[in-house]
């Protein structure tokens, strides 16, 4: 290597890229251009050299130079902007101060046109959008002030606050990012809730390139004069899910450039204007974070925010930013800047000062609207693929209660705003059910909500078409303030979930089971012979047999969940042989299989059969049933409907209610448009039912058939297996117990009628037909009104239980109690190192003593 030279490579048509602890530049059409640079090489000699090597048009593009900046704890590199003769010296001397032989050189092209922007006021603009997410937030920055302080067209001499910090509000040089105000407010909107569901549905609005326009073009009309006035605020781009929100990122290391507008070196300058005080601090912040330098506040006030380098004692670095308001606007224009930062960090940091909770929140905010069980992981590898950095687990939990007061509005003011909510329900939808229970207190015109109750008119109505049989379950709120949410779910005639009533309740307990159980039979249904398939829980089972609700024998039936109820068996007998055949003996469709079964488990263990004999068999066999239960063995309608509003559950009441109510409406509008569709077809029955009865006939064709009473329609079938069965085709009755059990005819009655040229679809039970199936669904959700529009509310004000709230920092406690159906099966039990025994660890080893 030449003394007087130094060998530099420059790389060009192609893009920077940012792995977590290095700088690469990326590309199919990526060229080299080997440059021979002099050691006095000015700033200016080397863009000319760069030009006359590469095939770039200087005259159409300029160039942004980042050099590959090797760091001195081990192999890693950083971005280095290379734009004066001081930073070329720099990029010149790592020859010398480190082991590379040659300097990589990432040239980034510019279009002149796109970058220079018509001025205001003699200084180049910078005009933020108001910021959606930090994806979305496209900042512009005009070129580097040098190192001295300049001063805009606000002067000193205007200046109502020092800008050492002499001020009401922050007097303090470690003062935070007003991390903890919310500057976008707790309101939330209805299109949150559309985008929310869409985006949990799959159904996605595509969003071309073309259309986010992050331009920010000026009309040369508005320039007359510099006045508040004539500022230009561009549209915010709105972006319907998360894969396009890259559309708006300038560069992959300074995403606060803005791709037409701004200085491609990613500095501030002085006459740049944000929308609002909160857009130039998360401006600042990403500017600190891309650049990995920290800043501290000096001021901040409502018309000052005074910014300077957190190592400016220390390393005498220059970096200051000083910005004021625009006299009766919300606009921030910067009028002191000085930068870029010129000192160095001895070492990575792990995290990042200015990357704090709120910076989080902005970030995942189309995040949480795709998907609500965002894990905490998920958000901190989001914000390392983003900036780099690992952010620790409380900082990313509070980025996303931020997010979700910022999209579905505050907890605490959630309550005070449900009576308006519901009273917009019942308007726009009436003969909807709301049923209020609260607690009176010493506070004058304030109650505590205790429980409320809702069931939607559409729902109500269409029950009316749905089997006798709804499922009830009860699950955590995981929001601010617990509590359970209470649910109750029918089943239409195609096997699909049919949401029927909720209620939001300090808890599962006796009388709240109760309360909601009688506000189902008094507001809800009335049918007689409804069967109720629940849990074990004591207050179901007491609220069940209690003759004054209405849900005893003959009203109703009730009946358990055989998951639960083989739970509850082996949480007392701890034998996985015995509750499989614990759960064969529930499923038996007739008493003979169901006899075998209970003895096989009392030879084995007679204990466990006295234990299943002391449960009413018609609770949890399925052949004692007598057809109550249509063949619904498990809570899974109502489980199910509790996994849909997993995430939902830990969002303000509100939102849960207009969660409910939304996701209701959607199953409305495209099951009801099914139905119409079948109708129209001339189906007759619904497509679970045809495809069973489909299925039964093709079995029924290989039976052997024997008649015995053609008037009393006596068969004897025989199946292909040779098993023998009898049945009554008046009676509707086979010894399979199939028929009974779901309503519709089985194999051997399908094989009894064809043999007698008899329609077997007289035998299916009404529910299942096409007709029902539409009338279940025919009724029609009324769309609300927004916020602002809800009808006032003239009642008591509505404040949550004190002892609900969470107490208490970082990971919330579960508190839901596990058991054996938590433990996935085929999972490979801990082994203890000492006995070598499965179940336990070497601590908890009752043999430790004697190994």
């Amino acid at each position: 290597m030449s003394v007087s030279t130094i060998p530099v490579i420059c790389y060009y048509n192609g893009q920077i890229v940012r792995p977590k602890t290095d700088v690469e530049y990326e590309g199919s059409e990526t060229c080299i251009a080997p440059l021979k640079i002099p050691i006095e090489c000015t700033f200016q000699q080397l863009v000319d050299m760069i030009y006359s090597k590469t095939t770039i048009d200087k005259g159409r593009f300029k160039l942004v130079l980042i050099c590959k900046y090797p760091l001195r704890n081990g192999n890693r590199f950083q971005p280095f902007p290379v734009r004066d003769d001081s930073s070329v010296r720099e990029m010149l001397d790592l020859v010398n101060t480190t082991t590379i032989e040659e300097i990589e050189l990432y040239i980034k092209v510019v279009c002149v046109k796109a970058q220079l922007n018509q001025s205001v006021g003699g200084h180049e603009d910078l005009f933020v959008r108001d910021h959606y997410n930090v994806a979305q937030s496209v900042y512009g920055c005009g070129p580097s002030t040098g190192a001295e302080p300049n001063t805009g067209p606000d002067g000193d001499d205007d200046d109502s606050v020092d800008e050492e910090g002499n001020d009401e509000d922050v007097n303090d040089e470690c003062a935070g990012d007003d991390d903890d105000v919310d500057v976008d407010g707790n309101a939330f909107s209805f299109g949150t809730f559309n985008q929310v569901l869409e985006n949990e549905q799959g159904i996605y609005v595509s969003v071309q390139a073309p259309s986010c326009d992050v331009s920010n073009h000026l009309d040369d009309d508005t320039l007359d004069e510099a006045s508040p006035g004539n500022y230009y605020l561009p549209p915010t781009p709105q972006f319907e899910h998360v894969e396009n929100m890259e559309n708006a990122v300038a560069s992959c290391w300074t995403p606060w450039v803005q791709r037409s507008t701004g200085c491609s070196s990613g500095e501030f300058a002085i006459g740049q204007v944000f929308n609002s005080k909160s857009d130039l601090q998360e401006a600042a912040k990403i500017y600190s974070i891309t650049a990995h330098h920290e800043y501290v506040v000096v001021a901040s006030s409502k018309k000052l925010l005074v910014l300077r380098c957190k190592k400016a004692e220390e390393c005498h670095c220059p970096w200051k930013l000083r910005a004021m308001v625009v006299k009766d606007t919300s606009l921030f224009v910067i009028n002191k800047y000085t930068g870029p930062h010129s000192c160095v960090n001895p070492c990575l940091n792990r995290d990042h000062h200015q990357l704090d909770s709120k910076l989080v929140a902005s970030h995942i905010k189309a995040l949480i609207k795709a998907q609500f069980t965002l894990s905490m992981a998920a958000i901190q590898a989001s914000v390392m693929e983003k900036w780099g950095y690992q952010i620790s687990y409380k900082k990313a939990l509070d980025g996303k209660h931020k997010a979700i007061r910022q999209l579905f509005g505050d907890f605490f003011q959630s309550y005070t705003e449900l009576p308006r909510l519901f009273l917009g329900i019942e308007q726009l939808n009436p003969g909807s059910i709301v049923i209020w229970k609260t607690l009176e207190i010493n506070m004058p015109n304030t109650e505590i909500l205790q429980r409320v109750f809702w069931s939607f008119k559409p729902s109500i109505e269409g029950f009316h078409h749905c089997r006798p049989v709804i499922s009830i379950d009860g699950t955590h709120l995981y929001g601010k303030y617990k509590g359970k949410l209470l649910i109750a779910m029918g089943c239409d005639g195609n096997n699909q979930l049919f949401p029927l009533a909720f209620a939001i309740t300090e808890g599962e307990n006796t009388d709240s089971w109760g309360w909601f159980l009688a506000c189902i039979r008094n507001t809800v249904t009335q049918r007689m012979g409804i069967c109720v398939i629940s849990d074990r829980h004591p207050g179901i089972m007491a609220a069940m047999s209690d003759p004054h609700l209405g849900w005893a024998a003959p009203s109703a039936y009730h009946r358990i969940c055989m998951r639960h109820f083989a739970s509850n068996f082996m949480t007392r007998f701890k034998d996985n042989i015995l509750k499989i055949l614990v759960c064969r003996a529930a499923l038996a469709s007739t008493e003979r299989k169901f006899n075998k079964h209970m003895n096989t488990i009392g030879r084995i263990n007679p204990e466990a059969l006295q234990w299943l004999e002391a449960v009413p068999l018609q609770l949890w066999a399925l052949s004692h049933d007598g057809g109550r239960r249509y063949g619904f063995m498990t809570t899974n309608i109502s489980e199910v409907f509790n996994s849909v509003l997993k995430g939902a559950r830990s969002l303000p009441v509100t939102a849960v209610v207009l969660l409910t109510f939304f996701r209701l409406n959607g199953y409305f509008v495209a099951r009801r448009e099914l139905g119409a569709n079948r109708l129209a077809s001339d189906e007759r029955f619904t497509p679970y039912v045809d495809a069973q009865i489909q299925s039964r006939v093709v079995k029924a064709g290989s039976m052997e058939i024997v008649l015995y009473d053609y008037v009393k329609g006596l068969f004897h079938v025989k199946s292909r297996r040779g098993r023998t069965h009898r049945l009554n085709l008046h009676e509707k009755n086979c010894t399979c117990g199939k028929t009974l059990i779901h309503g519709f005819p089985c194999s051997h009655m399908i094989a009894a009628c064809q043999h007698r040229c008899v329609d077997f679809r007289l035998f299916v039970e009404g529910y299942y037909t096409t007709q029902s199936y539409y009338e279940t669904w025919a009724s029609l959700f009324h769309p609300i009104f927004n916020e602002d529009e809800w009808p006032l509310y003239g009642g008591p004000t509505i404040v949550p239980l004190y002892s609900l709230q969470s107490t208490g920092s970082g990971r919330p406690i579960s508190t839901r109690l596990h058991n054996e159906m938590d433990v996935r099966e085929g999972k490979t039990l801990i082994t203890c190192g000492l006995c070598k025994q499965p179940g336990h660890n070497r601590r908890s080893c009752k043999n430790r003593n004697q190994v």
